[in-house]
């Protein structure tokens, strides 16, 4: 499942090329991407997702990619709205931003909730949940959650951990970083200090099962 700080991509956010940004915060500790770019051809992104999953090939990372597509790989995030039931992937996430939504799961693997922090990246966007939120909606999962929305620092990565997040999901924070290895590197460093003080997230007492076929 993904863990620590998963990276969101935004190539019209990124100081520099997304390819260099991805392999900055790579090299920074990250190990999970979210391929966005849904604005691209279905070409363009398939080439993007190519490239990227060397960069995480190396590292022993992982892609996933937003949209029903996975692009030739087996990873894929839906949004909240759709499709029902997911496809048949290998790894399957979803958006989810309240209890209806998570009532909604079937065979995800894991949601994102959000926004827990206000963000810059979609002003307005919310409310926030707050960590009080997120723990609440947290406890009602019945699947692990990655904690998304306004997190940029060290504090804010501690506190979705101690709300029981399995991880953090982060994009204007890297994707504006004159230093994307330096902001990667602070943020997981913050996300294992959490998890080594106990607040690591405990497993869902029950997932939802994927039928055979």
């Amino acid at each position: 499942m993904p863990s620590g700080v998963v990276l969101l991509t935004d190539r019209w956010q990124a100081r520099r090329p997304l390819i260099a940004v991805v392999a900055a915060a790579v090299a920074g500790g990250v190990r999970w991407v979210v391929l966005r770019e849904k604005d691209l051809s279905r070409a363009e992104r398939a080439a993007l997702a190519a490239e990227l999953r060397v960069i995480l090939g190396d590292a022993g990372g992982r892609l996933v990619v937003a949209g029903p597509d996975p692009l030739d790989g087996d990873a894929v995030h839906l949004p909240a709205a759709g499709p029902y039931p997911p496809p048949a992937a290998g790894l399957v996430g979803r958006s989810c931003h309240d209890a209806a939504e998570l009532a909604r799961l079937t065979t995800e693997d894991y949601v994102t909730l959000s926004p827990v922090f206000p963000t810059r990246t979609k002003p307005g966007y919310g409310p926030p949940l707050h960590p009080a939120g997120l723990r609440e909606l947290i406890a009602a999962s019945r699947v692990p959650v990655l904690a998304l929305g306004g997190i940029e620092t060290p504090e804010q990565v501690r506190e979705c951990v101690e709300a029981g997040a399995a991880g953090v999901a982060v994009l204007g924070a890297i994707m504006r970083a004159e230093d994307p290895t330096a902001v990667a590197a602070t943020l997981t460093v913050a996300h294992e200090a959490a998890g080594r003080a106990g607040h690591g997230a405990a497993r869902p007492a029950a997932t939802p099962t994927r039928e055979a076929g």
